[in-house]
């Protein structure tokens, strides 16, 4: 059934699991290399571009992980890092998201004298003149620890992040490479931020097996799963997820690309929409993916058969699954309940 792109563009969206160093403008890339004496192999923006648009030469997650280390070379300054967070909302923005949660390593950009506090002050900057000039979209953050780094490093952002608590940051999450990293070694974090009453969310289930989601579950209590692709290859933990309406963080073409899944037509996303579970669909990394979420929407259309009225259930899982105090989530779910309602 073919749903009109104009359509999919309009409707209210949240966007819960983006990364902001995934995200980039290839433009700002190129013009922040220049501004801060970055050396880059590229001699434009448009060639920055076609290199991260085009296919990753292996569908593996590590492959797709290191071209952070491009982006993450030009978020080293206070400016930039406000920068790239104004114009990650004002993308969103502009198709329509009324809700997103935007993660990151701040440890990533500490590497030219920026301490953690200042990045996620620059950041928090960013959003904030981005939420004021588009005043339809918020935004909030999730800072990340890292399970390829040593479990120290996990610990000060877990820190940090309650620290940051009712100040901009909503969650602690863990990223990175999923395989031989397994998130019992990161338990000591978790800890200190289950008991802040901190949100979690951990990237599960994506470049390892459900044994992965299993431990994301029971040994750091994640609210919700990123990614969480595997799950289906155990039907009782699936069963559980269902029952208790933990959230999957999917990313349909993330998911291909990183090998989680072969094909868009092979995505679980389908399955677990129509078993009842509570799947969002999200970005993940705009640039990385070339991607947006109209786009992600529309590749469930057009390979996976989700009609309109399916597509309007899976946009109000976001909102129902989104990291805010409950009469604030209430109050938004309300509105997007109302506006999806008026559109078709």
């Amino acid at each position: 059934m073919s749903v009109d792109r104009g359509l999919l563009e309009r409707l209210p969206k949240t966007d819960l699991h983006v990364h902001l160093d995934g995200s980039l403008r290839p433009e700002t890339i190129w013009e922040l290399a220049q501004a801060d004496d970055v050396e880059l192999a590229f001699d434009s923006a448009e060639a920055v571009g076609r290199w991260f648009a085009q296919e990753l030469p292996e569908r593996d997650l590590m492959a797709y992980l290191s071209r952070f280390d491009v982006t993450t070379s030009v978020m080293q300054t206070e400016d930039a890092l406000e920068r790239i967070a104004f114009e990650l909302l004002e993308d969103a923005a502009a198709e329509n998201v009324w809700y997103m949660e935007v993660r990151y390593a701040p440890i990533l950009s500490t590497k030219r004298g920026l301490s953690p506090r200042q990045v996620v002050d620059s950041v928090k900057r960013g959003l904030a003149r981005g939420m004021e000039l588009y005043p339809r979209t918020q935004a909030h953050q999730i800072i990340c620890g890292l399970r390829h780094f040593e479990p120290e490093r996990a610990l000060r952002m877990a820190a940090l992040a309650v620290e940051y608590k009712g100040r901009g940051v909503v969650a602690f999450d863990l990223a990175g490479a999923e395989a031989d990293n397994p998130a019992k070694w990161f338990r000591e974090a978790f800890y200190i931020v289950r008991d802040a009453n901190l949100n979690v969310t951990v990237h599960a289930g994506e470049a390892y097996g459900p044994e992965s989601i299993h431990q994301a579950l029971h040994w750091t209590n994640a609210h919700r799963i990123g990614h969480g692709v595997r799950l289906g290859e155990d039907p009782d933990l699936l069963e559980y997820v269902r029952d208790h309406r933990i959230p999957l963080e999917m990313c349909p073409t993330s998911n291909v690309q990183t090998g989680a899944v072969d094909s868009i037509e092979e995505h679980p996303i389908r399955e677990y929409f129509d078993r009842g579970l509570r799947v969002t669909v999200n970005t993940d990394n705009r640039l990385m993916s070339n991607t947006t979420m109209t786009r992600e929407i529309e590749l469930l259309v057009d390979h996976l058969g989700f009609d309109l009225e399916e597509i309007k259930k899976l946009l109000m899982n976001g909102f129902k699954s989104a990291f805010l105090r409950y009469p604030e989530r209430k109050a938004l779910i309300g509105e997007a309940n109302e506006a999806l309602a008026g559109m078709g």
